[in-house]
């Protein structure tokens, strides 16, 4: 498996569960599969070049998120579930933060819009008052949001596979009780900063200035109508407590299903001191 080390040029970059405020202690190969070419047909790595394209076409969807974070045999798990409305590029999560080690109460959950080059967090805590939102620029982000929120955003989880090489078949799967297709690849993060839509391009060029090596291992399943219906990621990277493995995976259903995200009014915005 290929890593991906993360460095932030500056300083070191911390773990999507310690920006949430949570503090932890503490090309892919072989396998089943042929080139995807080589299926009856060929051509089906199109479908993953495809693929955010067919999630636009669907408008909207509901989504799961799960980001797994390891490092000094410490694993952390952050869980989110929502809406993505693909057409307007705009997603609302609700994000579920584990006890710290300390064995504290479980964290508020933290509520997360996603826009094109915009997070917005609201109970972040870290001295943001509750009723108050954090606005986060994604673009000057050393991963481009891709870890940082605890959740990787839909759109731009499906806007990396623009950039799928060495993609193989594994096999057709049931998901959810529906048949899907399974393919396995190298998603290329500097690559997509050229090749995505606009609204994807300045968060994915700072992912790829931020992250030292851009080839970022995936698995996408795919439905009859070439939809992205599950999408696992596998990053790393490298801060001054040694190599932290994250596993980023999205779980998209119910298409169709309405999605409303209303941006916070400027004043509800907090403009303080956030602490580290």
């Amino acid at each position: 498996m290929v890593v991906q080390q993360h460095r932030r040029r500056g300083g070191a970059f911390a773990v999507a569960a310690a920006v949430l405020g949570v503090v932890a202690t503490s090309g892919c190969s072989g396998g089943p599969g042929a080139a995807a070419d080589d299926r009856p047909g060929g051509g089906q790595v199109d479908e993953v070049l495809r693929a955010a394209d067919a999630l636009v076409t669907s408008g909207s969807a509901r989504a799961r998120t799960s980001m797994e974070t390891a490092t000094g045999g410490t694993r952390v798990t952050i869980r989110g579930e929502g809406g993505y409305d693909f057409r307007r590029r705009m997603g609302q999560l609700t994000v579920v933060l584990p006890k710290d080690p300390a064995g504290e109460d479980e964290h508020r959950p933290v509520t997360e819009l996603l826009t094109p080059g915009s997070l917005y967090m609201k109970n972040r805590g870290a001295g943001v008052p509750a009723d108050k939102w954090v606005r986060i620029d994604t673009t000057t982000l050393a991963d481009g949001n891709l870890v940082t929120g605890g959740a990787t955003d839909p759109l731009a989880a499906a806007e990396l596979l623009r950039s799928a090489r060495d993609v193989i078949y594994v096999g057709d799967e049931r998901l959810a009780g529906e048949k899907v297709r399974h393919y396995r690849g190298n998603a290329d993060i500097a690559q997509a900063a050229l090749v995505a839509e606009p609204h994807a391009r300045a968060s994915l060029a700072a992912a790829a200035k931020g992250f030292a090596k851009d080839s970022v291992p995936f698995d996408a399943y795919l439905d009859e109508q070439g939809r992205l219906r599950k999408v696992r990621h596998r990053f790393s990277f490298t801060n001054e407590n040694g190599t932290v493995a994250v596993t980023s995976t999205t779980l998209l259903y119910d298409f169709g299903t309405p999605v409303t995200v209303r941006l916070p009014d400027q004043r509800d915005i907090y403009a303080g001191r956030i602490r580290a």
